[in-house]
């Protein structure tokens, strides 16, 4: 015997239930549709290179480079408010937000 004591079992963990609103693995009802968050990106092109880095990592496609070599908002409803742009900007001159619509509408519920 080297000495060694075995350790007791551990209890098993039980997970949290879902929301009962909606069960597992399905979507809202037709009437109730999650709402949607949008947000807004803003380029300060005074501060802006043109280095391409916020186009580069954006990864929904919502910035991408004019003709001029320029980041342009392409796509903005299909932004998440990931902030990858926003991190990526070595010269800080992209900024992600929550709409501004979106976070009143939000606040009126």
């Amino acid at each position: 015997m080297t000495g060694r004591r075995k350790r007791p079992p551990e209890p098993p963990v039980s997970l949290p239930e879902p929301p009962a609103s909606v069960p597992a693995g399905e979507a809202a009802p037709e009437g109730e549709a999650k709402p949607h968050k949008t947000y807004h990106i803003d380029i300060y092109r005074a501060w802006c290179k043109e280095c391409g880095l916020c186009a580069a990592f954006c990864p929904r496609g919502c910035l991408e480079m004019d003709d001029k070599g320029r980041p342009q908002i392409t796509r903005p409803e299909r932004c998440t408010g990931c902030g990858w742009c926003e991190l990526h900007c070595p010269d800080f001159a992209v900024s992600v937000r929550e709409s501004r619509q979106q976070a009143s509408a939000q606040e009126a519920d």
